[in-house]
């Protein structure tokens, strides 16, 4: 199975068979959601997923963030519903409160607890937030809460830092994503993340499996599972996309990006060429 990855041009409207994104964190400041909004402008498929803290209640909670641009996302997404897209959502970690209402529809929206895919090739992917398999999110949401409180403080140093380096015209960069691929811990528990998605997905007799929750786009073969992670608009502003011929895409966008890349290889060679 060949497999890409690769940054987009605004070049009109690209269509999808079927497009997977997840946390959004609506309702905080840390959410790029112009950037999605322009994202949405410049690509369509027949089906949506979204997998998962599309709505950030936890920090809601904490105290109301609500601009323009949050209340556009979702009005765009029912806009969408209203052209006739298939819009299903799977409730992550941060908007559980929606699992109660899984097996519903709104709006035309279905809400799902999880569902499988069934791509243009016939091979079955489940599709599934993930924190399930976050013993931390599971067992210990007080640390969860101050780990997500720490991903903050995270997010606004590296904000003041990247207005430095835009000052001296270097790029983006990304220290929550370099202390994830740094410590040893963190590639652990990516590790263990991706090889218990996919013992999951074997279970429900699925040859795939997409998720979202730990904020890091990756496709590769996980013994015979392939494993996809759709990222998040928070830092990486990433989605995955479904060709009409079955070919699954990392798309990562960019508003205004200097150059398109694209890089083809074996799924095991993806995560060392993104």
């Amino acid at each position: 199975m060949r497999t890409d990855t690769h940054d987009v041009q605004h070049a009109g409207v690209k269509r999808y068979r079927t497009l997977f994104v997840s946390d959004l964190h609506l309702g905080t400041k840390a959410c790029q959601a112009e950037a999605f909004l322009d994202f949405l402008r410049d690509t369509d498929a027949e089906r949506i997923y979204l997998v998962g803290d599309i709505v950030d209640f936890w920090r809601i909670k904490r105290g109301a963030y609500w601009p323009q641009a949050h209340n556009d996302v979702l009005q765009k997404l029912l806009r969408r519903v209203r052209k006739g897209n298939d819009l299903i959502f799977i409730p992550g970690n941060h908007d559980e409160a929606m699992r109660d209402y899984c097996g519903a529809r709104f709006g035309g929206i279905s809400i799902e607890r999880n569902a499988i895919h069934v791509g243009a090739d016939g091979r079955r992917y489940l599709v599934m937030h993930g924190d399930e398999f976050d013993v931390v999110v599971r067992y210990a949401k007080w640390l969860a809460l101050f780990g997500d409180w720490s991903y903050e403080v995270a997010l606004w140093a590296n904000t003041h830092f990247n207005a430095v380096r835009r000052w001296f015209g270097m790029p983006y960069w990304s220290l929550s994503a370099y202390l994830k691929h740094k410590v040893k811990r963190a590639v652990n528990y990516i590790g263990e993340f991706e090889a218990a998605l996919a013992a999951e997905a074997r279970k429900h007799g699925a040859q795939g499996v997409i998720c979202g929750h730990i904020h890091h786009a990756a496709m590769r073969q996980v013994g015979d599972v392939l494993y996809i992670n759709t990222g998040d608009w928070v830092e990486s502003c990433t989605a995955v996309g479904e060709t009409e011929d079955g070919l699954f895409e990392i798309i990562r966008w960019s508003p205004h990006p200097i150059r398109t890349s694209r890089v083809e290889g074996p799924i095991e060679e993806l995560e060392a060429a993104a």
